[in-house]
C-alpha cells in the first residue's frame, strides 16, 4: 500500500512539475485578462475581416432604388458566381443506364447512373407516378443532406414520395461522399475511412481548393447534368422543373438553382441566412458550403437567391435551426426587395416553423403547395403518410458502391490530372528562370493575402528568468490585427549581432527548455526569437472545430480565411516580418536568421520569400511541395493550415525556395504530403527546381539539402548551417 502510495504522489509531483515548467513559459497565459479570449483570435480575426466585407456589401444593396438597379446587381452576381466557381467542363455524353425498377403502388422506381463526368458516376432514383398522362409532367430535383446514406434517408424519402403522390416525378441523386458514392469507401470496414460526409467533402475538398478549384464545383455540376438529364425524359416538362433538399441539400439547391436558369421553382430548406450570422454563431461550414473566396467578392447567400429573380423561390426555415433564423429573415427581407421591383411579389415567400434543425409538417407542406402553385400542378398539399421502402428496394449499384461497381473516378482523382495539368503548366513557366521566380513570388503575396507590416507597435515586457549563460525574457507584441503575438526571448550574457526566429508548430515552448535546440543556438551568441503566432500555443487553437474536425485540425477556420481571400499562412507570414523587423530594431540584429519545422515551414518560405531581412533559412522536416499534398490521395490534415488556397495555379513551395537564391538555405529530412519519408524519386522534382536556381546564380554552395530520417539530433546539422 506504502509503494502505491509513493508513486501515486510521485505521478502527481512530477505532472505539477511539468505543469509549473509550462507555465513559466506563458506570456499571458492566466495573467492577463485582457487577453483571455486570446486562443480565439485567429477566428476573430477573420471574422471582423468579413464583417466588414459584408457591410460594404450590405451598404452596396441598400443603395438600389429601381429594377435597373437590382438587375445590375444580378449582372454582377452572374460574373462574380462564373468567376468563383471557374469554368465548368464541356458536356460530354451523360451514358445514363437504367440499372432497374422497382415497381410500387402507385408509382415505380428507376434507378439510374449516369456520369457527369467520364468515369465520375452519380447514382440516382427516378420516382414516376403510374400512368400514362396525356401532357408531360412537372419534375423535380431532390437533393441530400449530409445523411450517410444519401437520399435513402427516412425523412428524404418521407419528402420525395409525398410529391410524388402529389403528380410529380422526382429525381434524387447521391452527392459525392454520400450514398453510394463514398470516395474513401472501406470496404472491410464497410465505411469511409476519413468520416461521415462532411470530412468526406472536406478532406478532398481542400485539395481541390488547393488546386484553385472547389468541391461545391463538383456538386453544383452533378446537379447541373441532372437537369440534363430530366430533360431527355419524354415524360418531362422542360418549363416545369423544381429542385429542393434540406441542410446539405438545401445548400446544393440554392447553388445549383443559382447556376442553372432551366430550373423554374427552387426550395433550399434549412440552409439559406447570411455570412453574418454564420460568423458569429456557428461559423463557416463543410466544404461543399464555400465557393473560393466568396464574401471577399461581396457574395452572400442572398445573392443566390437574388440571382433567379423573378423566377419563383421558397425560403424554408426553423426558428430554432443552426443555420440561424435572424440571418434568413434579414435575408428574406432583402431578396423580397428585387420580387417588388418585379412587380412579382407572389414568387417569393419564406415559411418558418418552430423547430430545431428538422423537417416539419408545416414546412412541408408549405413546399407542397410552393410547387403545385408555380409548377402549374394544383391538388392537395396535405402531407400524406408513405411507403416505408427497403434497403435493398433503394440500393441502385450491384454492390452498393460505385467505387467497388464501377471502379469510379473520385474528386481526388478528378483534382489530381488537374493538378497534373497545372504542374505541366508551372513546368512551362519555370523554362522562364528568373521572370517565372518573380511573378510566383508576386502571385503568392497576392493568393495568400499576404500584407506587409506597416506599423511596428512597442512590445510589452511581462517577465523575466535567469539560466547558465542567458535569459530567457516574455513579450507580447500587436500582429496585423488587433490580437497579439507572446513571444519568448532568449538573450546570451554576451550577445552578438546574430539573431534567429525559431518556429514550431507546437508553439515556442517547444524547444525551450534546458538543452533544448534553442539553448543551443543562444550558446553559440544567438539571440533567439521564437512566437506563438495567431493560433499556435496561447495564441490558439482555440474553441472554434467545425463540423470538419478532421484528425484535431479544424478545416473549417482554413475556410473562414479563405471566404475573406485571406489565409492562414498568410497573415501569419506577416507577422514573421514584423518579428524580423522588431530584432533588428530592439535587437540590433544585424544578420538575421530563421528557423522553421514541419508544418511551420511553408510560413518562412513565404515570409522570406516577400522580406529580404531574413537572411538564412533552415526548415526542417519539411513536406517538399503543395503539390505533395494534391497528388497525395491520404495526405496529413495537419498540413491545410500552412497551405494556400488557389495556389497551385500560380506557384509551389519549391518556387518560393528558389527565389531565396542567393540566401542559405538548409532543407532537412523532407517528408511527403503524408508527413512521411520522401522517397528520393518523389522530391527530386522539387528539389531540382530550387538546385537550378542556386546554380543559375553561381551559389550551390549556399544550399544544403540532407534527406532521410531525422536523427533527433540537429546539432551537426545547424553548426554547418550557422558557419
Amino acid at each position: 500500500m506504502n509503494k502505491i502510495i509513493f508513486i501515486f504522489f510521485w505521478v502527481v509531483l512530477l505532472k505539477a512539475n511539468k505543469a509549473n515548467a509550462q507555465k513559466e513559459y506563458d506570456v499571458v497565459r492566466n495573467n492577463w485578462i485582457e487577453f483571455s479570449d486570446a486562443p480565439n483570435a485567429m477566428y476573430h480575426y477573420f471574422a471582423q475581416q468579413a464583417y466588414a466585407l459584408l457591410n460594404k456589401r450590405g451598404a452596396a444593396i441598400k443603395d438600389i432604388r429601381s429594377l435597373q438597379g437590382w438587375q445590375n446587381r444580378q449582372q454582377h452576381i452572374r460574373k462574380s458566381l462564373a468567376d468563383l466557381a471557374g469554368s465548368f467542363p464541356r458536356k460530354t455524353i451523360l451514358n445514363a443506364k437504367t440499372v432497374r425498377t422497382i415497381n410500387k403502388r402507385g408509382y415505380r422506381i428507376e434507378h439510374i447512373v449516369y456520369e457527369s463526368q467520364p468515369g465520375f458516376f452519380v447514382t440516382s432514383s427516378l420516382y414516376i407516378p403510374n400512368g400514362q398522362p396525356k401532357k408531360k409532367m412537372p419534375a423535380i430535383i431532390y437533393c441530400s443532406g449530409h445523411a450517410s446514406e444519401g437520399y435513402r434517408s427516412a425523412v428524404y424519402q418521407h419528402v420525395i414520395l409525398n410529391l410524388v403522390k402529389k403528380g410529380f416525378i422526382v429525381f434524387a441523386f447521391d452527392p459525392v461522399g454520400q450514398g453510394e458514392r463514398l470516395e474513401y469507401f472501406n470496404a472491410a470496414a464497410g465505411k469511409s475511412t476519413v468520416g461521415g460526409p462532411v470530412d468526406e467533402h472536406s478532406y478532398a475538398g481542400a485539395q481541390a481548393i488547393i488546386a484553385g478549384g472547389s468541391q461545391a464545383w463538383y456538386m453544383i455540376w452533378d446537379g447541373i447534368r441532372a437537369v440534363d438529364y430530366l430533360l431527355g425524359r419524354k415524360e418531362v416538362d422542360e418549363q416545369r422543373i423544381g429542385i429542393t433538399g434540406r441542410s446539405g441539400g438545401g445548400t446544393q439547391s440554392a447553388y445549383i438553382a443559382a447556376f442553372d436558369e432551366r430550373i423554374k421553382a427552387a426550395a433550399p430548406e434549412c440552409y439559406i441566412t447570411n455570412f453574418t450570422r454564420i460568423f458569429q454563431s456557428i461559423g463557416p461550414q463543410d466544404a461543399e458550403q464555400n465557393l473560393g473566396d466568396a464574401v471577399f467578392h461581396g457574395i452572400d447567400h442572398a445573392d443566390l437567391l437574388l440571382v433567379r429573380a423573378p423566377r419563383p423561390t421558397l425560403m424554408i426555415t426553423t426558428t430554432r435551426d443552426m443555420f440561424s433564423i435572424e440571418g434568413a429573415r434579414e435575408t428574406a427581407k432583402e431578396v423580397s426587395g428585387i420580387y417588388r421591383a418585379y412587380n412579382k411579389n407572389d414568387n417569393f415567400n419564406m415559411v418558418e416553423d418552430d423547430a430545431l434543425h428538422a423537417s416539419t409538417q408545416k414546412n412541408r407542406e408549405a413546399m407542397y403547395a410552393f410547387f403545385q402553385k408555380h409548377l402549374n400542378n394544383p391538388g392537395n398539399a396535405n402531407d400524406e403518410k408513405t411507403d416505408t421502402l427497403t434497403t435493398q428496394e433503394l440500393q441502385v449499384t450491384e454492390t452498393g458502391q460505385v467505387a467497388i461497381s464501377l471502379k469510379s473516378e473520385t474528386v481526388f482523382s478528378l483534382n489530381r490530372k488537374h493538378g497534373d495539368q497545372l504542374e505541366q503548366q508551372l513546368k512551362g513557366s519555370r523554362n522562364s528562370h528568373n521572370l517565372h521566380l518573380v511573378n510566383a513570388v508576386q502571385s503568392a503575396r497576392k493568393l495568400s493575402g499576404y500584407e506587409p507590416p506597416r506599423q511596428m507597435n512597442e512590445p510589452v515586457f511581462t517577465g523575466r528568468f535567469q539560466r547558465d549563460g542567458y535569459t530567457i525574457e516574455k513579450y507580447f507584441l500587436q500582429g496585423e490585427g488587433n490580437y497579439i503575438m507572446p513571444y519568448l526571448l532568449l538573450k546570451p550574457d554576451k550577445p552578438g549581432h546574430k539573431a534567429l526566429l525559431y518556429l514550431h508548430p507546437s508553439g515556442k515552448q517547444t524547444d525551450a527548455g534546458e538543452g533544448g535546440d534553442m539553448e543551443w543556438f543562444v550558446k553559440k551568441g544567438f539571440t533567439v526569437l521564437a512566437p506563438d503566432l495567431i493560433g499556435v500555443g496561447e495564441m490558439g487553437p482555440g474553441v472554434f472545430e467545425g463540423d470538419s474536425y478532421i484528425k484535431g485540425v479544424s478545416y473549417n477556420v482554413w475556410f473562414a480565411s479563405m471566404l475573406v481571400g485571406r489565409s492562414i499562412v498568410g497573415v501569419r507570414a506577416g507577422d514573421v516580418a514584423r518579428l524580423a523587423r522588431l530584432l533588428q530594431q530592439k535587437e540590433n540584429a544585424q544578420e538575421i536568421y530563421a528557423l522553421a519545422k514541419k508544418e511551420m515551414t511553408p510560413v518562412l518560405l513565404h515570409a522570406a520569400a516577400f522580406d529580404s531581412a531574413i537572411r538564412n533559412i533552415a526548415l526542417i522536416e519539411p513536406y517538399t511541395s503543395y503539390r505533395a499534398i494534391v497528388m497525395n490521395r491520404f495526405y496529413n490534415p495537419a498540413f491545410i493550415h500552412s497551405t494556400v488556397p488557389g495556389a497551385l495555379t500560380a506557384y509551389d513551395l519549391p518556387d518560393l525556395a528558389a527565389s531565396l537564391a542567393p540566401r542559405k538555405l538548409l532543407i532537412a529530412h523532407a517528408t511527403d504530403g503524408a508527413g512521411n519519408e520522401s522517397e528520393p524519386e518523389e522530391t527530386a522534382e522539387d528539389f531540382a527546381i530550387i538546385k537550378t536556381a542556386y546554380q543559375h546564380k553561381n551559389v550551390g554552395g549556399q544550399l544544403r539539402i540532407i534527406p532521410g530520417k531525422p536523427t533527433g539530433n540537429y546539432a551537426d546539422l545547424y553548426w554547418e548551417w550557422i558557419k
